[in-house]
C-alpha cells in the first residue's frame, strides 16, 4: 500500500477501536453498579494483573507485547476512573471529613508563630490576621505545631516554601506527624540585610548567624566573603537578637529590616539575598478539619507501592479529571531506603465532583494518603 492507502486503512481500524472502546466502557457501567451493590472496591489489583498476563500471552512479538500491555493498562485505568464517576453520581464515594466554612474567625483568634518578635513569620501573621491579633511565639516549628494540636492556639503561621531556596522540609514532615490542617496561605517578599552592632562595619564581620534557609538564599553574597563563618540559627530574628546580646562587632545576622529596627541594629549591607524577587510562602494551620468554601488549592501527601508506573498511575487521576497540578515534591521515607513520599498541590475544592473522583482514585492506588487542607 502507498501512504494514502495506509492512512485510510489506519482510519478504518481506529474507528473500530473507538467503537469497541465505547462498548467496553458501557459494560463498565454495569460493573460499577454491581460493585456498588456488593460493596466491592473498584480497584481489583489481582484481576488487573491476570488480565495483563492474558493480554501479554496473546502477542508473540516482544515490542508489540509491551505496547499491548501498556495500552490495556491505560484502558483499565480509564475504566476505573469512569467507575469512580458512577459511584459519585450514586452518592457512594463517601465524604471527606472536612467541613466547609464561610469565613475564619480572625478577630477572636489566638495565633502562634515560630521565632521571636521581628521574625518574618510575625510579618506574615500580621499581613493575614492584622496588627492587633492576639499572638505569641515559640522556639521551634515543632513547638508551634504542638501548640496548635493541643488547642493552646487557634492558628499557627509556618513557612513552607521559598522561591529561591525551595521547601522548608521540616514543616512538610510535621504536617504528617500532627493532625493539623492548612486553611490559608500568605506570601511575603523577603529582603535580607546584613545586620551588625552600631559602630561595626562589613569589614569587621567574621561570623554570620541566620536561619539555614536565609543562609541559602544569601549564598552568593556569603560566597564572596570567604572570611565569614556561617552559623545556622533557629530563626532570623533570633539571630539578630543574639548579635545584640553578644555585643561583639565581629558578629552579624542576616535578617529583615523589621528585625534591625526592633533590636536597634545597623544595616551593614542591604538586600544580600541573590534574587531580587525572593518571596516565602507561609501556611496558616489549625487543628480543625475545615476549609473555606471558596478555597481553590488542595495539598496532599501520598505513599505509593514501590513498583514501576505507580506514580504515573496516581497522577493520571488529575489528568482524567481535568485538574491542574501546581507542584510536586518528594521526601525520603525514614527506614525505607530509596522510597519516597510525594507532596502534591493541585487546584480544586473538596466539594467538586472532579476532586472527589481524583482523591478516591488516588486513595485506592496509594499505600497511604493524607489531605493537608484546602485553602
Amino acid at each position: 500500500m502507498n501512504l494514502a492507502e495506509c492512512r485510510k486503512e489506519i482510519d478504518r481500524i481506529d474507528k473500530q477501536i473507538v467503537e469497541l472502546y465505547q462498548k467496553r466502557m458501557d459494560v463498565c457501567v454495569d460493573v460499577a453498579l454491581d460493585k456498588i451493590k456488593t460493596g466491592k472496591k473498584i480497584l481489583d489489583a489481582d484481576r488487573e494483573r491476570q488480565k495483563l498476563d492474558a493480554i501479554s500471552s496473546m502477542v508473540e512479538d516482544d515490542f508489540k507485547r509491551h505496547g499491548a500491555v501498556e495500552l490495556f493498562t491505560q484502558i483499565m485505568a480509564s475504566s476505573r476512573k469512569f467507575q469512580y464517576r458512577i459511584m459519585e453520581e450514586n452518592g457512594v464515594t463517601g465524604r471527606l471529613p472536612f467541613i466547609g466554612v464561610d469565613t475564619l474567625d480572625k478577630e477572636n483568634a489566638t495565633v502562634v508563630y515560630q521565632g521571636t518578635e521581628g521574625a518574618y513569620s510575625q510579618l506574615a501573621m500580621h499581613r493575614y490576621f492584622g496588627e492587633d491579633v492576639r499572638s505569641f511565639h515559640v522556639d521551634s516549628f515543632r513547638d508551634a505545631m504542638l501548640t496548635i494540636a493541643e488547642g493552646n492556639a487557634d492558628f499557627g503561621v509556618l513557612p513552607i516554601e521559598n522561591s529561591s531556596a525551595g521547601i522548608v522540609s521540616e514543616n512538610y514532615d510535621l504536617l504528617l506527624n500532627f493532625e493539623n490542617y492548612i486553611v490559608a496561605e500568605q506570601i511575603i517578599d523577603i529582603d535580607h540585610c546584613l545586620l551588625g552592632l552600631e559602630g561595626a562595619t562589613e569589614a569587621d564581620i567574621r561570623e554570620v548567624y541566620s536561619h539555614e534557609q536565609a543562609l541559602m538564599q544569601c549564598s552568593e553574597y556569603l560566597d564572596s566573603h570567604r572570611e565569614f563563618v556561617r552559623r545556622s540559627f533557629p530563626n532570623t530574628a533570633m539571630a539578630a537578637r543574639k548579635v545584640l546580646e553578644d555585643g561583639d562587632i565581629t558578629k552579624a545576622a542576616i535578617a529583615g529590616r523589621q528585625a534591625a529596627r526592633l533590636y536597634g541594629l545597623k544595616i551593614l549591607k542591604e538586600s544580600v539575598n541573590f534574587s531580587n524577587r525572593n518571596s516565602t510562602r507561609f501556611i496558616i494551620v489549625t487543628n480543625q478539619k475545615i476549609y473555606l468554601k471558596d478555597a481553590k488549592k488542595i495539598s496532599i501527601c501520598i505513599e505509593l507501592p514501590h513498583v514501576s508506573g505507580a506514580l504515573y498511575q496516581a497522577l493520571s487521576n488529575f489528568i482524567y479529571n481535568d485538574l491542574n497540578m501546581n507542584r510536586i515534591e518528594s521526601r525520603p521515607i525514614p527506614d525505607r531506603p530509596w522510597e519516597y513520599r510525594f507532596f502534591i498541590d493541585f487546584e480544586g475544592n473538596l466539594s467538586d465532583a472532579a476532586v472527589k473522583n481524583a482523591l478516591t482514585g488516588i486513595r485506592e492506588q496509594a499505600r497511604n494518603m493524607k489531605v493537608f487542607g484546602n485553602y
